[in-house]
C-alpha cells in the first residue's frame, strides 16, 4: 500500500510538471522521457544507469540477457539511423535500449510475475525510473524558476560571499590557470555526479538478488529526496550564480563582467532582474548536497569506494566554485541541506528517537538562519568577515559533528569476539 501511494504521488507530481511546462509552450518530463524511446537521450550513462539499478532484483543470467538486449536495441537504432542519414546533434547516440529494458520488465512484473516476486521487480523497475525521470524533472523545475522568478538575488548572495573571502573568483582563477584538461576533468565529474551515485548505490543493494529485499535506507532515497526538495529553495531564494550575474555568461543581464577576476564591490545589495532562461538553481548548491551524500554512503565501502567519495567530494565543490555556477556560501547551505535530509530520512526508518528528532531540528534551524542571515544581513556580513566567515564555517560544522555524533549512536557495533576460557590441563 506504501509502494502504491508513493507510485500514485509520483505520477500526480509528474502531471502536475507536465502541465505547468506546457502553459510556458515547453513539453514536461513524460513528454521527454517518452521521447527518448525512439530519439537520441540527452544522456546515455544516466539512462544504462538506471538500467543497473533496475538489475540489482534480477539473478546474473537475466543481467546478462538484459544488459545484451539493451545494447541490441541501441546497435539497431543506430544501423536505422545511419540507414535513413539522421545525425545526432544534441545528446547521445545511446541509451534507448535502456529505457526499453526497463519498461520491458515493467511489463513483465505485471503480466509474467505474482506475489511478492512482482513487488520486487516492480521496485527494482521503480528505482531506474525515478533515476531517469528525476533528471527530467529537474529540467522542468529549472524551467518554471526561470520563468515564475524574474527576479534574483544574487547581490545579496554575493555580498555575504566576502565573509568567506569570494572563493568562487579564486577558485574560478585557478581552475583558468590549469587550462582545458583541468576543465575537462573538472566537467566531467560535474555533469556525471549521479553516474557515481549509482556506483556507490550499486555497492549498497549487491545482496538485493539473493536476500530478495531492498536495505532499509540507501544512497538513491537521499539523493531522490534531495533533488525533490531542493528546487523548492530555488523557488523562495532564486539565484543564479556568479558567471551569469557577474560574468559573460549574463550577457547585458549582469551587473559587470568581474568574474572570476575582480571580486564585486562590497555596496548595498538590491535584487536584480534576469532573463526569463537562466535557472534560478543555485541556492542552495545541490550539486555539493549530492556529492556529500554520495561521500556519507561510500564511508562503509571498500578503500576504492571511499577513496573514490572523497574523489568526487573535492572535485565537486572545485567544478561548482570554478565554473562560476556557486558562490561559496551556497556550498555551506549545500552541505547542511543534505545533512538535514539524511538525518531526517534515517530517523523516519528508525523510528524518530530523541538523537535524532535534536538533530533535524538542529541542522534545519542552522539552514533557515543562514538563509536569513544571505538575505538580511550580506553587509554586516561583508564587512566583518573575520567574525561572519568563522561562524557560517563553525555553524557547518557544528552540524556535521552533529550528525557524525548521532550516526554513531545509531550504527550497530560490533560484538567482540569471545575469548576462549582457559582450559585446565592434565598434568
Amino acid at each position: 500500500m506504501l509502494w502504491a501511494m508513493a507510485g500514485v504521488t509520483t505520477l500526480g507530481f509528474l502531471i502536475t510538471l507536465e502541465i505547468a511546462a506546457r502553459r510556458y509552450g515547453l513539453p514536461g518530463p513524460i513528454t521527454n522521457q517518452a521521447r527518448e524511446a525512439i530519439f537520441a537521450p540527452k544522456s546515455g550513462f544516466l539512462l544504462y544507469a538506471g538500467m543497473a539499478l533496475m538489475m540489482v532484483v534480477l539473478t546474473w543470467r537475466q543481467r546478462f540477457i538484459a544488459v545484451g538486449a539493451a545494447v541490441g536495441i541501441d546497435v539497431a537504432i543506430l544501423l536505422v539511423r545511419w540507414a535513413v542519414d539522421a545525425k545526432v546533434t544534441d545528446g547521445h547516440p545511446f541509451g534507448n535500449g535502456a529505457l526499453w529494458v526497463i519498461l520491458g520488465y515493467t511489463v513483465i512484473a505485471i503480466t509474467r510475475r505474482t506475489g511478492q516476486e512482482r513487488v520486487l521487480l516492480l521496485k527494482g523497475v521503480g528505482l531506474g525510473l525515478l533515476l531517469v525521470t528525476g533528471r527530467k524533472t529537474g529540467d522542468t523545475w529549472l524551467l518554471i524558476t526561470s520563468k515564475t522568478r524574474p527576479t534574483t538575488l544574487d547581490q545579496y548572495v554575493a555580498t555575504a560571499d566576502h565573509a568567506l573571502g569570494n572563493p568562487s573568483w579564486l577558485v574560478g582563477r585557478m581552475v583558468t590557470a590549469t587550462g582545458p584538461i583541468g576543465a575537462h576533468v573538472l566537467g566531467a565529474v560535474y555533469v556525471q555526479l549521479a553516474v557515481a551515485a549509482v556506483i556507490v548505490a550499486l555497492y549498497q543493494l549487491r545482496n538485493v538478488a539473493d536476500e530478495r529485499r531492498f536495505p532499509r535506507h540507501h544512497l538513491v532515497r537521499t539523493f531522490l529526496v534531495i533533488g525533490l526538495l531542493g528546487p523548492a529553495i530555488y523557488m523562495i531564494f532564486p539565484v543564479v550564480g556568479p558567471v551569469f550575474a557577474y560574468g559573460a555568461d549574463g550577457g547585458h543581464w549582469a551587473v559587470a563582467n568581474l568574474w572570476p577576476n575582480t571580486p564585486p564591490p562590497i555596496n548595498t545589495p538590491h535584487q536584480m532582474r534576469f532573463d526569463e532562461i537562466t535557472p534560478r538553481n543555485c541556492m542552495p548548491s545541490l550539486h555539493t548536497a549530492w556529492a556529500t551524500t554520495i561521500f556519507i554512503h561510500s564511508r562503509r565501502g571498500p578503500r576504492i569506494l571511499r577513496f573514490a567519495g572523497t574523489f568526487w567530494l573535492i572535485a565537486t565543490l572545485t567544478a561548482t566554485l570554478g565554473f562560476g555556477y556557486h558562490y561559496g556560501v551556497d556550498l555551506v547551505a549545500g552541505v547542511v541541506f543534505a545533512l538535514t535530509i539524511e538525518a531526517a530520512l534515517r530517523s523516519l526508518d528508525r523510528g524518530w528517537d530523541r538523537p535524532g528528532i535534536q538533530l533535524v531540528t538542529y541542522s534545519a534551524t542552522v539552514f533557515a538562519a543562514l538563509l536569513v542571515s544571505y538575505r538580511y544581513l550580506p553587509l554586516e556580513m561583508a564587512e566583518h568577515p573575520w567574525v561572519f566567515g568563522p561562524l557560517l564555517i563553525l555553524a557547518m560544522a557544528s552540524v556535521v559533528r552533529g550528525y557524525v555524533q548521532t550516526a554513531k549512536l545509531w550504527d550497530p557495533k560490533a560484538a567482540p569476539a569471545r575469548q576462549p576460557e582457559p582450559q585446565p590441563e592434565l598434568v
